[in-house]
């Protein structure tokens, strides 16, 4: 004999999945609509050097790949002798941060003194500005992501330094079926900075009876961890699977982290943090709701209330929350003019063009 409960859940396991192939359609609908626009083609020969942020770095290099003659990626340790032996136009360092070794600024000098056009971008801004002012010195041009971080490389003698957004990699970042086990009703990616765990904290009694799932490192401090650990997974999880929860989700919270310097950041200037995080692209690529806190570049991207949800307290928070989960057709309005806005305006392959030109306005002309 069947019992209740196991019809009950079947019909909601059901419900579910018709709700999951609804959204999915709808988005992949839209994105057939887009039209295929012509890429720029810059008669280039870039050597790319990746910082080892996955979903960043091949989005950055298969955007590259198909707009310029030839785009060679190398490891830093190599940078010198695939240079010398490849002649590139431009070398392109992403954030030069973490896993570059110790001897990496005195490559770049060789490069510079043998008249190659070196440019890097900082993807970390503000929160290692103890360490990146000193090496955007050694650096031809400058991009940042961060508004704040214009004038501090421009006050060290760099000449040209440019604000410069990420975008998403739409090869990765993408509406896609998730199934069961990446389903939830409130979905956070992240590690626990303070405001982050004091942000949870605060909504213990808010997420009781609710689906959530909190993934990423240090959460263990949380003040009201044993309430939150059923909805905690800890440690890191791969882009892949980033974007099966992102997609599993019916909102995703975004909370950037603070920029104070102390034990997670090493920003002793205490630049603040003006400008938007890659993942407020990448979550509005996936066809989701994104609540996010505000930043000041925001609007230049995305519309609230349009492309885009925004929070400025837990009340608001709560309540917007409580709205969209109870309001299926429009967190699916919003969350699928979210994905049209970010990949008609937002991938690598809009941002890379700008940043080609830009080097190429600055002096590549004139070696």
């Amino acid at each position: 004999m069947v019992s209740l409960s196991f019809r009950t859940g079947q019909k909601e396991g059901y419900r579910a999945g018709y709700s999951e192939g609804y959204r999915l359609g709808g988005c992949r609908a839209l994105m057939e609509r887009i039209p295929a626009e012509p890429l720029p083609f810059f008669d280039l020969k870039i050597l790319y050097v990746p910082q080892g942020f996955e979903s960043i770095d091949e989005g950055v290099a298969m955007g590259l790949g198909r707009m310029v003659r030839e785009c060679i990626v190398v490891p830093p340790e190599q940078v010198v002798e695939v240079a010398l032996q490849q002649v590139p136009d431009i070398i392109l360092v992403m954030n030069g941060l973490h896993v570059f070794p110790e001897d990496f600024r005195l490559s770049m000098n060789r490069l510079r003194e043998s008249g190659f056009r070196t440019a890097i971008w900082f993807v970390d801004d503000p929160y290692f500005t103890e360490e990146t002012p000193g090496l955007a010195q050694h650096f031809d041009v400058v991009f940042t992501h961060e508004l704040s971080c214009v004038p501090l490389y421009q006050s060290v003698g760099v000449k040209e330094v440019f604000y410069l957004p990420l975008g998403v990699h739409p090869e990765l970042f993408t509406p896609t079926m998730a199934g069961p086990a990446y389903r939830s009703d409130i979905c956070f990616i992240g590690n626990a900075f303070r405001n982050r765990a004091a942000l949870f904290d605060e909504l213990v009694p808010f997420l009781k009876g609710k689906q959530v799932r909190i993934i990423g490192g240090y959460w263990e401090r949380l003040a009201r961890y044993k309430e939150l650990s059923p909805y905690v997974y800890s440690g890191f999880i791969p882009p892949a699977e980033t974007v099966k929860f992102y997609n599993g989700a019916k909102i995703v919270i975004n909370l950037h982290r603070p920029t104070q310097s102390g034990e997670d950041n090493r920003n002793s200037l205490n630049l603040p943090g003006r400008s938007i995080n890659p993942r407020t692209f990448e979550i509005n690529a996936c066809g989701t709701l994104q609540i996010t806190d505000i930043r000041e570049d925001l609007t230049r991207y995305y519309t609230p209330g349009v492309d885009i949800e925004t929070f400025g307290s837990v009340q608001e928070l709560k309540h917007k929350i409580s709205y969209y989960l109870s309001q299926e057709d429009q967190r699916r309005s919003l969350a699928q003019r979210a994905l049209q806005t970010t990949m008609t305006r937002h991938t690598y392959v809009h941002r890379l063009p700008e940043l080609l030109n830009l080097i190429m306005a600055h002096g590549l002309d004139q070696q």
